[in-house]
């Protein structure tokens, strides 16, 4: 099984209740700095309702599985990733079992480049290690030290490796409730004709208008729905063959191939590595 604590040498966490929750949000939008950092946890299954920041925020999982859903779809984070929020983008969050993680909130403006839409990305040992340093500076940034830490953690971000992490969601209302259905029951096998059928459009028009309104085909759309189902339940412990054949593929390999082809390593060396972070 996965091991769920955070990987070591990080900065310990803390168990945040909702009125320390409060409070850090207060913080956050009364400071004067470009970012803030802060560390904490979560102990159980949770769900955060619908909110949103004045800042952008950086979202760094240490350990666990966290989804995040706004009104555009949704996206998973496993372990030793990060998700990008842009300021006023409303979203809720949910998560898997214990899950540490550090936030940082980024001023609008702070820097050129920063992106402008929600997306999950990698990380690198320098990203952690700057991350770490500005949780234990908070809002003590008065010292040349902690200036250019922020800054040079301000200009990594842009930097980030986007990760296949997310599942945009049409505005069209037929096609949006077709994904909200796939999610819920994802499959392997899924016939674009019979998505055509059932959102009233043609073969062609369908792939054109699915395209247009995620960025994406429908088979690396599928492809991805399948992925964000499937790490949590590997995150969890279950094995490969459990998960790949309850998502409907053929054969091990076959959702293996997708895997690696998705995110770069097969499933079990992909979780061998977020066990040995440090």
């Amino acid at each position: 099984m996965t091991d769920s604590s955070p990987p070591e040498g990080f900065l310990d966490t803390h168990l945040e209740t909702e009125a320390e929750r409060a409070l850090r949000h207060a913080a956050i939008d009364s400071a004067d700095e470009p970012a803030v950092a802060f560390a904490f946890y979560y102990d159980a299954v949770r769900h955060i309702a619908e909110h949103e920041h004045k800042r952008a925020q950086l979202l760094h999982l240490l350990s666990g599985v966290l989804s995040v859903t706004t009104r555009a779809g949704r996206w998973i984070m496993p372990r030793d990733h990060a998700l990008w929020i842009p300021a006023g983008v409303r979203h809720a969050v949910d998560t898997v079992g214990r899950v540490d993680m550090q936030s940082v909130y980024v001023r609008s403006g702070a820097i050129a480049g920063l992106p402008d839409q929600l997306q999950v990305t990698g990380m690198t040992p320098l990203m952690r290690g700057l991350i770490s340093e500005a949780v234990q500076i908070g809002t003590d940034t008065a010292s040349a030290r902690a200036k250019f830490i922020l800054g040079a953690m301000l200009h990594e971000i842009p930097l980030l490796q986007k990760r296949p992490l997310g599942l945009p969601f049409p505005a069209n209302r037929r096609l949006a409730q077709l994904c909200r259905e796939f999610v819920a029951t994802p499959s392997a096998h899924l016939e674009i004709d019979h998505w055509a059928d059932a959102a009233g459009l043609s073969r062609r028009s369908f792939t054109r208008v699915f395209r247009r309104e995620t960025g994406l085909s429908l088979s690396t759309w599928r492809q991805q729905a399948c992925l964000m189902a499937a790490i949590p339940r590997l995150s969890a412990g279950e094995s490969v063959t459990t998960v790949a054949l309850d998502l409907g593929y053929d054969s091990v390999p076959a959702f293996t191939h997708m895997f690696r082809r998705m995110l770069g390593q097969p499933p079990k060396s992909y979780f061998r590595g977020q066990q040995q972070l440090n």
